[in-house]
């Protein structure tokens, strides 16, 4: 089912790709209309799964992590059964997606140092 959006949709959008946080009262000023309003359409998009949810993101520099890779994997199907659970349970990945290709993997992975990098990859 597609969904059409109209500008003020969009806009309302934007400003919270840009900062899932915005007040109310600051998107109702962008999209000039009220906070109730901006209330109400927020609302809808949530329903109708246009708008998925809100996240935060972590400065991985502050914690020293300052190495990141992208690791290409290839998992049998049959392997995939055990290998999410043991890969949800290490903290240095911060995505795994199935690809098309040569790989069946993309990892995105957070390190101190190449060493840990390469221990993890070895």
């Amino acid at each position: 089912m597609e969904r059409e959006l109209d500008a003020v949709d969009r806009k309302i959008l934007k400003l919270l790709l840009q900062n899932a946080r915005m007040p109310l009262k600051e998107i109702a000023r962008e999209v000039y209309l009220s906070s109730p309003a901006v209330s109400a359409r927020i609302e809808r998009l949530e329903k109708s799964g246009v708008l998925m949810g809100y996240h935060a993101q972590i400065n991985h520099l502050l914690f020293g992590y300052h190495i990141k890779a992208f690791i290409n994997l290839e998992v049998e199907p049959a392997q995939k059964k055990e290998f999410y659970p043991f890969i949800e349970k290490i903290p240095n990945v911060i995505e795994c997606n199935c690809v098309t290709g040569d790989y069946s993997m993309l990892m995105e992975v957070v390190f101190q140092s190449t060493i840990q990098l390469d221990h993890f990859i070895n």
